[in-house]
């Protein structure tokens, strides 16, 4: 998925090369929610009597009171659940894969929840505003565009209800991370309990098993890729909070190049899937992306050194930016560094 890649290459659109309704009868309801950039404060504030908050496109979202009817991009709604924020609706890819909870969803119940699509391009207009949302959240990979938010209907679905958005492209890890903090901690939710403690407490320490197992194997190449039937993209690993932060924390990526606008990867065709060598390989777990029986059919693939000796690993490229998501995320990245070894090129 290209920008984070939904589909086959061939039919992505402008926003769609990251991701892998009906509008009828909402005239009516198609009025502006104060969505203004005035407000110079950080990140928000509850007093019982209105709500605000700026997000990551300098923009304030107002609400009258706290938010209450949240609808939220399903990893979004999945960060929010870890501090105690609980959305009515989700949009994005939440449904079970091969029998097993979207890795996507993190913790959430998604039976409990309203889906307003589950595929990119995919936003019910209609039931939105029939929830009569308070608050719309999503990522942004990167701004302004709200991820999984059609772009031909950005206007009137903005129009329903104020929107918040959280970047995740071009950063540390640790700025989303922050943000989400900052965002449940304006919604009511409660950073000091013992079960967001222990998350934090076990991130902070897998970021240091990250950072002993990158400097024992120093040297070890990793590359983190998707793929599709015509395809193999090589990620850019700046353009990746993760990876960019892996990167602080001593893991050496391969550099892919960027072959378009949006610069998040590299396009190769499977003829050329060997131009990189790599000890180790990440592969997107989405749901959207190539599963490794699928990659395993391309015989280019197959013959990547990493791929022979068995040295490949999930890459969770969207993770739910909580402590509770990535701690686990981190610990399965040491473990995969510890075990592989340096090929022969």
């Amino acid at each position: 998925m290209p920008r984070s890649r939904p589909a086959s290459a061939s039919s992505l659109t402008r926003r769609g090369l990251l991701a892998g309704g009906a509008a009828l009868g909402l005239s009516a309801l198609l009025t502006a929610c104060g969505d203004g950039d005035g407000d110079k404060s950080g990140a928000g504030a509850g007093d019982g009597r209105a709500w605000s908050f700026k997000d990551d496109r300098g923009r304030t979202a107002r609400t009258d009171a706290m938010p209450e009817n949240i609808v939220a991009y399903v990893s979004t709604a999945a960060a929010l659940h870890d501090y105690g924020v609980e959305c009515t609706a989700i949009f994005g890819p939440s449904k079970p894969v091969d029998g097993k909870p979207n890795s996507q969803a993190g913790d959430l119940d998604v039976d409990k929840l309203t889906s307003l699509g589950e595929t990119w391009g995919q936003f019910n207009i209609e039931k939105y505003a029939s929830l009569k949302p308070d608050l719309l959240i999503s990522n942004m990979f990167p701004p302004p565009g709200l991820w999984f938010v059609p772009e031909e209907s950005s206007k009137k679905i903005a129009a329903l209800a104020p929107t918040v958005g959280i970047n995740g492209a071009r950063a540390s890890l640790l700025e989303p991370l922050k943000r989400y903090t900052e965002l449940a901690t304006a919604l009511g939710g409660d950073l000091d309990t013992q079960k967001v403690r222990a998350a934090r407490s076990r991130f902070q320490k897998a970021e240091q098993t990250v950072r002993k197992a990158a400097k024992a194997n120093g040297g070890l190449k990793v590359m983190a890729m998707t793929g599709d039937d015509d395809q193999m993209y090589v990620a850019v690993p700046d353009a990746y909070c993760d990876l960019n932060y892996f990167k602080d924390l001593g893991v050496e990526f391969v550099e892919g190049k960027k072959s378009d606008e949006w610069g998040f990867w590299e396009f190769l065709s499977w003829e050329n899937a060997n131009k990189y060598h790599a000890d180790l390989i990440l592969i997107d777990n989405r749901s959207t992306s190539f599963s490794a029986q699928q990659l395993a059919k391309k015989p280019t693939w197959n013959e990547l050194p990493a791929v022979k000796a068995g040295q490949t690993a999930p890459w969770s490229m969207e993770e739910r930016y909580s402590y509770a998501g990535y701690a686990p995320v981190l610990e399965q990245l040491a473990a995969a560094i510890e075990k592989s070894k340096k090929l022969k090129r």
